[in-house]
């Protein structure tokens, strides 16, 4: 069924709309904000007042560029959760209001099933391979490390994930120890690329089953730094490169280790990534080695649906119309996934 959906995501600190065709993507605007750079992290009040003067010009924009008008959208997908409540309420409110004043529906989606699902959105005529039913999707990003298994679109369930801190904090505060600029991720990603991932060994923690850990790497990488720097100040300026390399090396084994496992243990071996942190090159070139050695067939998320964007919110609100789940006016944001059922 060929209808327009009207994406929403403002779960934290980017603003996005994206106009789909079922699943054919016609647009994807996404509205930075760059103030959380002087902060050296997302400030949730002024992440809500940006959200407010940009979705707007943002949804106008998305309409824009798939060349049709409000009259044309049928449904209109809101990220509902989790995510920073001042922001997830700019996007909410406007998506009840867009959808009154139409009389259309609104369809609310679950900020971490919508990463697993952007595999399936799609470009006119174009025949991309995309995971089948079941497949395990490694999400992992600032704020969420999940090893999730993907029955269906919306049949998934969590089979592992971080006892305490997010693979992409790790990243980042590995970053800030070492004085880089925020987000510290991509910074670290691009300096492993000249740097020796072998030069510096950093423990993994032993955690059992198919959970992760990645406090105490943060921890040793601090106390590392902090005693070589007793030995020499320029340490950091000096390794910037190898440091950068080795603890991405780590936080890479470490993730890839759990997936072996899970793969071993469910023996599916249709295996994807998604989230902010699948955009990193190294999580990439471990992922597609492991297709060759471990005879996976893995799937990449393009970059434009690695981190948080309005078409997959959009993709998943078309699966969604489809079921006819749509949502009533009283839906109320949640930050956490907990009592609400998310995946």
């Amino acid at each position: 069924m060929a209808v327009y959906i009207l994406g929403i995501e403002s779960s934290c600190d980017d603003t996005s709309a994206a106009v789909l065709k079922g699943n054919i993507i016609h647009s994807n605007i996404i509205a930075n904000q760059l103030v959380h750079k002087n902060f050296g992290g997302v400030v949730p009040e002024l992440a809500s007042r940006a959200h407010l003067q940009n979705i707007i010009p943002v949804v106008e924009s998305a309409l824009t560029t798939a060349n049709i008008t409000k009259y044309d959208i049928q449904a209109l997908a809101f990220t509902r959760g989790p995510g920073l409540l001042g922001s997830l309420l700019v996007g909410i409110s406007f998506a009840k209001a867009f959808t009154q004043a139409l009389g259309i529906p609104l369809i609310e989606v679950d900020h971490m099933q919508a990463h697993v699902l952007s595999h399936f959105i799609r470009k006119e005529n174009e025949t991309k391979k995309v995971p089948s039913f079941p497949f395990l999707c490694l999400t992992v990003s600032g704020g969420h490390t999940q090893i999730v298994r993907v029955d269906d679109y919306f049949e998934m369930k969590v089979i592992g994930q971080t006892i305490d801190d997010a693979a992409g904090e790790a990243f980042d505060k590995a970053a800030k120890i070492m004085g880089l600029p925020y987000p510290g991720g991509p910074v670290i990603d691009k300096l492993a690329s000249i740097g020796d991932p072998g030069r510096f060994k950093f423990s993994k923690p032993n955690i059992s089953g198919h959970d992760y850990s990645f406090s105490g790497l943060k921890t040793s990488f601090l106390y590392f730094l902090r005693d070589q720097l007793k030995l020499n100040p320029d340490f950091i300026e000096s390794n910037k490169a190898d440091l950068a390399a080795s603890i991405q090396a780590v936080i890479i084994e470490i993730l890839a280790e759990k997936l072996i496992k899970a793969s071993e243990h469910t023996g599916i071996k249709e295996v994807a990534i998604a989230g902010g942190v699948s955009a990193n090159s190294g999580l990439r070139n471990k992922m597609l080695e492991l297709q060759e050695t471990r005879n996976w067939n893995v799937y990449l998320p393009e970059f434009q649906y690695s981190t948080d964007n309005a078409a997959m919110i959009a993709v998943a609100g078309y699966y969604k119309y489809l079921m006819k789940e749509f949502a009533s006016l009283d839906v109320a944001p949640y930050s956490r996934i907990g009592n609400k059922a998310g995946i």
